[in-house]
């Protein structure tokens, strides 16, 4: 990515800005299952209410959403895959100006981090 990424305020996180195929630019795993399709995803497609989880012989579908916790309105994202549910902290959205550009960092309740790149 050669252009300047601006944080976006997660407070104020539209749905529509995570939607689109996102490339798995980096992961850390931790307690969760080196075997899972969400473990070695290499691209995530997310489009409204749908999602697709695609990794080296394996492919997951489901569905997503955004949750806020009601103390600080922090969202998290929601999936409901076919092979397992989890949901992830949304800790970091930095999008270009255009909005053509973005870089999504996921804190999974197992540990697994996750650092999405648009476009792939």
């Amino acid at each position: 990515m050669d252009e300047i990424l601006f944080d976006v305020n997660l407070q104020q996180l539209p749905d529509e800005y995570l939607t689109g195929e996102w490339c798995v630019a980096d992961r850390v795993l931790n307690r969760n299952s080196p075997d899972s399709a969400l473990a070695q995803a290499t691209r995530l497609l997310l489009t409204p209410g749908a999602v697709q989880v695609h990794a080296p012989f394996q492919h997951d579908t489901g569905q997503w959403s955004v949750q806020r916790d009601t103390l600080l309105n922090r969202p998290y994202l929601e999936l409901q895959l076919l092979q397992e549910e989890t949901k992830a902290l949304i800790t970091r959205l930095r999008r270009s100006a255009d909005g053509l550009q973005s870089q999504l960092n996921l804190y999974f309740q197992s540990g697994m981090e996750l650092q999405l790149a648009q476009p792939c």
